[in-house]
């Protein structure tokens, strides 16, 4: 451990460095001041170290974010088609990195603020992902303490959306009735909005057109109204690729890849 600069570091297996010194611990007598927290963001940490991978786990869920983790580039990819994250915490050095381009193909809609983790010498490759206001980066080895700032700086004035269903980019906040694909928000109506998420609650799942009316209207309705229906909010949902919603003819409809 280097306490040079009054903060222990730990180093990984993968040379990066953590400092242990945060959140009230003591040292010399004096207390390191708390870091920023956070309000329920889902983070994705894409970090191969276990040992590293870990402590930013440990340290982020005691800050009060959600956090998910990955080792790979592949991983990573898998986990941001999965689910929403609010943010992404990502060391360079993770195997498989061109699955993520280092950054730079790593674009899908609505991504994430990333939060790098580089070696200083490795600072090059990411230039085109810096200064864009969503992207920053902390270089190794690392304290805690910048990691959590950085975070927040990143997440500032975005917020977190209400806990609503979501599958890949397409978020809903029950809270407040609104729904997002990516950074784009739908203009849904009461009815549209009824029928996105008893779709998305039963992702990849084919419902009925009986199924459906029962939930939005509460009623059975002639079969053209849930086709009229379906087709308004397909048209405001699949404007991005792959598209969402899909008809079984003779069955139903369905949400999902």
């Amino acid at each position: 451990m280097d306490g040079t600069d009054g903060v222990d570091r730990v180093h990984g297996t993968d040379g990066v460095g953590v400092g242990v010194g945060v959140g009230g611990v003591r040292r010399s007598g004096a207390e390191v001041s708390a870091p920023a927290r956070g309000n329920g963001q889902r983070v994705l940490v894409i970090v191969h170290d276990s040992g590293v991978a870990e402590l930013l786990t440990t340290t982020l869920e005691l800050a009060d974010y959600r956090v998910t983790a990955a080792r790979t580039g592949a991983q990573g990819m898998a986990r941001l088609a999965e689910h929403r994250f609010d943010l992404v915490v990502m060391d360079v050095s993770v195997p498989d990195i061109e699955e993520l381009g280092e950054g730079r193909r790593f674009r899908p809609a609505g991504r994430p603020p990333v939060l790098f983790l580089a070696e200083y010498e490795k600072l090059g490759l990411l230039v085109p992902e810096l200064g864009l206001g969503e992207s920053d980066y902390v270089t190794v080895p690392f304290r805690i303490s910048e990691v959590l700032t950085r975070a927040h700086v990143l997440l500032r004035g975005r917020g977190s959306m209400g806990q609503g269903p979501c599958y890949g980019d397409l978020v809903l906040d029950d809270a407040t009735c609104q729904a997002r694909r990516g950074r784009r928000a739908l203009d849904l109506t009461p009815a549209e909005y009824r029928l996105l998420r008893h779709l998305l609650v039963n992702a990849e799942r084919v419902l009925s057109k009986e199924q459906i009316c029962r939930h939005v209207w509460g009623e059975t309705r002639a079969g053209n109204a849930i086709e009229k229906l379906v087709s308004r909010l397909r048209h405001k949902v699949d404007q991005e690729q792959p598209p969402l919603i899909h008809t079984r003819r003779g069955f139903g409809y369905r949400l999902g890849h």
